[in-house]
């Protein structure tokens, strides 16, 4: 698993780069986007959980209801959106850092 340290040792090794090009740019915009993720995900475990919120005439909070065959699909069946859709964000954080077009693709899908 990637620490905070290791990003921020990464970070420093970039911006000590003699002639630093496109790649070191890039590499640079990704490790601060973990960086981000890192001090998020460090934020939300030290909160304390919030209630879930009461819904009147429903008989809870949102489930997903997708049928698969993919492993995902039979992880997700059933679950909160709550529980899913803030891993997925994170999963599309990363790949908006790592390959913009796939990010980009995907996106487009969606609207």
């Amino acid at each position: 698993m990637i620490t905070k340290q290791d990003v921020l040792e990464a970070i420093a090794e970039c911006q000590g780069t003699r002639n630093p090009n496109a790649n070191t740019a890039i590499k640079l915009a990704a490790f601060y986007t973990i960086l981000d993720h890192i001090e998020e995900k460090q934020e939300y475990q030290t909160k304390e959980p919030e209630e879930e919120p009461r819904y009147s005439f429903s008989t809870g909070p949102p489930r997903i209801e997708y049928n698969g065959d993919s492993e995902f699909a039979k992880l997700i069946d059933g679950r909160l959106q709550s529980e899913v859709l803030p891993v997925i964000d994170e999963l599309m954080s990363t790949i908006k850092a790592l390959n913009e077009r796939l990010y980009d693709a995907v996106i487009r899908k969606l609207n």
